[in-house]
């Protein structure tokens, strides 16, 4: 009975999720739009010297339990690939530090965005990406599916 179960429940995808976080400063602003037009926009998010933030992310993945170790995925390899992507943009200034923030806005929408394409091609067979997550402050959050 217990092992009719186990199989059971090894058939099944389960969600896991990692979360990291990073330190980064950047400037919320559009390069083809004037000082006074990104003023309106962002605020002063969009000052010329930049503001920081503490992220947190949250990876989730999905995946089939492996039957031997019990997992979808070894954590150890998963923290491992965050801290990978972390290292990109930890105590950086995104917009000048960062190539995928050159020609566009480091919003927490497109920080969402660029730790998921950082992370799904480094992932083990049969484990996906499901949601990357982004608190830049505790009342600014965004995720992103894919």
């Amino acid at each position: 009975y217990i092992t009719n179960n186990l199989r059971y429940s090894m058939s099944r995808e389960v969600l896991l999720t990692r979360t990291e976080q990073f330190s980064a400063a950047h400037r919320l602003f559009v390069r083809d739009l004037s000082d006074e037009e990104n003023f309106k926009i962002f605020d002063k998010c969009s000052w010329e010297n930049g503001h920081g933030h503490n992220y947190k992310v949250e990876v989730r993945v999905k995946g089939k339990v492996d039957e031997q170790t019990g997992m979808v995925i070894d954590i150890g390899i998963l923290k491992r690939e965050i801290q990978s992507v972390i290292e990109q943009v930890d105590h950086k200034f995104l917009d000048k530090d960062v190539p995928f923030f050159a020609d566009k806005p480091s919003t927490v929408e497109n920080i969402c965005i660029f730790f998921w394409q950082q992370l799904e091609s480094r992932l083990p067979g049969g484990v996906k990406m499901n949601k990357v997550k982004v608190h830049e402050t505790d009342k600014n959050v965004a995720a992103y599916k894919g």
